[in-house]
């Protein structure tokens, strides 16, 4: 070999170590990784797009409680008769009102839970960032879901001198009504996506997304928002936020100091006791789903609200009605209530059907991996059971206090 030869592979074995420590800096491995794992996802989705959400499977409807009787592919029949709530009257709001905005941040990939919650904290003296909230609740890039249930476990092992609560079936003026009390709130909500963050060409870019609430204004109809996927101190039409706050339950999210707990269950009401919020909740959604019978978002709420009180049938059924109408491709890498029906109403089919749909539009769901090997064990394949529930392990080693790992057990 030549010695100009040996200078060329000495520079070409020099060039390669370097782009491999130049890789091991945490920020160029976040982002050249994001993007290896976006094109090979789209590669994917071109060759096997992803179809529509797949419908349910037929079955033999058993006998259930009057307030849903229905086979799959009819229209649930639904008891509209309100729960009997006490009636709170509150004080008139201003017609305006605003919290100081926090410093913002700029979510990078997949973080807009740990950045709106990071936001969210700033306003109470917290002193973290994101990426601290990310490494304790999703230490996976690729982990593209954040559960209010995961913020919460946050703060209250990591920020304990803080409480959290979340709540489903709010209202605009709720909303208004914490923020003129100086509470901010983070709502989950629909965005859609940058064209260049899409799994394929028929992508419908539909996505969940967390917003944070810091105003409103009543003259012009809108909220203040902190949007870390689009911007600060952005401004949303209360019709939009209505229409887009909808499809995750009308879900909001609360922060406060415990000393003041008296004050946040009078701002919330009858909603603090999460079993009568929840039995609110349902009963709207019953309403709705007569209202508005092709609405699958009303059918889907009603599915989650029954699963609430462990009403699994009846939920399969409202899941079937809102899967028959149709659904966003992305809607179970955000809400797994379903997974819980199907499976506690012995309809392991339409588990394994589903769970197997959801892996394929998002592979690194840990929730979506746990369900998908309960299926398979119930099915029989053990072997593919501990494979699924390694992999939801591999995902969130955390994952809600280590459920794959207690469901590895009965593998071993």
């Amino acid at each position: 070999m030549s010695r100009k030869m040996k200078y060329i592979l000495i520079g070409l074995a020099g060039l390669l170590l370097l782009a491999v420590l130049i890789y091991q800096i945490p920020f160029v491995k976040s982002a050249v990784s994001w993007r290896v794992e976006k094109f090979t996802i789209y590669a994917k989705n071109v060759i096997d797009p992803p179809g529509p959400v797949p419908t349910a499977l037929p079955v033999t409807p058993k006998p259930v409680t009057p307030t849903i009787a229905a086979t799959a592919t009819s229209t649930p029949v639904v008891d509209l008769t309100p729960s009997a709530t006490p009636t709170v009257t509150f004080a008139p709001l201003p017609a305006q009102a605003s919290i100081a905005s926090p410093p913002f941040e700029k979510q990078t990939p997949n973080n807009c839970g740990p950045a709106t919650l990071s936001m969210a904290l700033h306003l109470y003296g917290w002193e973290g960032s994101q990426a601290d909230i990310a490494s304790f609740i999703k230490p996976v890039l690729q982990d593209r879901n954040v559960n209010p249930e995961e913020l919460r476990y946050y703060v209250r092992t990591q920020a304990g001198w803080l409480n959290m609560e979340y709540r489903v079936g709010g209202n605009l003026e709720l909303l208004k009504r914490l923020i003129a009390a100086n509470y901010p709130v983070i709502v989950e909500s629909v965005t859609s996506l940058d064209p260049n963050d899409a799994l394929g060409p028929n992508d419908d870019l539909w996505a969940a997304h967390y917003l944070l609430l810091t105003g409103y204004n009543e003259d012009a109809q809108t909220f203040t928002i902190q949007d870390s996927y689009h911007g600060a101190d952005l401004t949303i039409p209360y019709s939009q936020l209505e229409e887009e706050w909808k499809p995750f339950n009308n879900l909001y999210i609360v922060i406060y100091f415990p000393q003041f707990e008296e004050e946040m269950k009078s701002l919330l009401g009858e909603d603090w006791d999460a079993s009568l919020n929840r039995q609110r909740a349902l009963d709207a959604a019953q309403v709705d789903t007569v209202s508005n019978p092709t609405d699958a978002f009303a059918w889907f709420n009603l599915g989650s609200d029954l699963v609430y009180f462990d009403r699994y049938e009846e939920a399969a059924l409202a899941y079937d009605k809102a899967r028959e109408i149709g659904l966003p491709l992305r809607m179970f890498r955000y809400q797994f209530g379903p997974f819980l029906a199907y499976f506690h109403s012995d309809r392991n089919d339409d588990l394994l059907v589903l769970t197997d749909y959801a892996r394929g539009v998002t592979e690194m769901s840990e929730e979506a991996w746990l369900w998908y090997g309960f299926g398979l064990y119930r099915k029989g394949d053990y072997d593919g059971a501990r494979k699924a529930w390694e992999k939801a392990n591999e995902i969130n080693p955390n994952f809600f206090e280590d459920q794959a790992r207690k469901a590895l057990q009965l593998v071993q």
